[in-house]
Parts: C-alpha cells; sequence; structure tokens
C-alpha cells in the first residue's frame, strides 16, 4: 500500500507557473514508477509526467519544454513543475505511485485552474 498526498494546485493566470508537491507514505526509491496524471472536463485522464525505474523520465508531448518532474527521495516526494501554463493545462491532477505493473495507488488529486 501507498497513501499520496498531494498539494500546490490553484488559479493561475495563463503563463504562470505553479509546482506540484506528492508525498508518498513509503520509500520512493524502491518504486516500480511515480508521476502525475490529469483529467481535463469531459477528457479521459492522460499521463502528464512520471519517472520509471528510478531515473527514466516519461513526459506527453503537450507539456514537454514547460513541465518538470522531480523527486527527494529523502523526502519520499514527487514534484511537478509547471511553467508557462496554458488554459488547456486546466484539470485535476493526480499523483500515481506504483509498486509493481499491477499494484497502482492514486492521491486525491489536486485542481489547477489556468484562467485570466
Amino acid at each position: 500500500q501507498v497513501q499520496l498526498v498531494e498539494s500546490g494546485g490553484g488559479l493561475v493566470q495563463p503563463g504562470g507557473s505553479l509546482r506540484l508537491s506528492c508525498a508518498a507514505s513509503r520509500n520512493i526509491a524502491s518504486l516500480y514508477a511515480m508521476g502525475w496524471y490529469r483529467r481535463a472536463p469531459g477528457k479521459q485522464r492522460e499521463l502528464v509526467a512520471t519517472f520509471i525505474n528510478g531515473a527514466r523520465t516519461n513526459y506527453t508531448d503537450s507539456v514537454k519544454g514547460r513541465f518538470t518532474i522531480s523527486r527527494d527521495n529523502a523526502k519520499n516526494t514527487v514534484y511537478l513543475q509547471m511553467n508557462s501554463l496554458k488554459p488547456e493545462d486546466t484539470a485535476v491532477y493526480y499523483c500515481n505511485a506504483q509498486i509493481s505493473r499491477a499494484a497502482s495507488f492514486w492521491g486525491q488529486g489536486t485542481q489547477v485552474t489556468v484562467s485570466s
């Protein structure tokens, strides 16, 4: 089991920045994967950025060059730095942790709204 607590969402103007945090209840260095997904209104949940097998990262094309995923193993926390935010980034952002490909856990989600 992994409990995940997200924070850092909010309302920001287009072009602005936010940093999301996801604190895990266990050692994240041992996880198969950990990262961020989002669900925009009327759309399916999609991968945003994730670590796989430790150091390898994977980003969805629409956020490459704008978002950066990072981690602090000592704090069991993963971050998502989001820059140059666009209205289409508006969504509920979910933290995800996988002990293995068959064992996946989700946070409660944090709302990110990009609007002027």
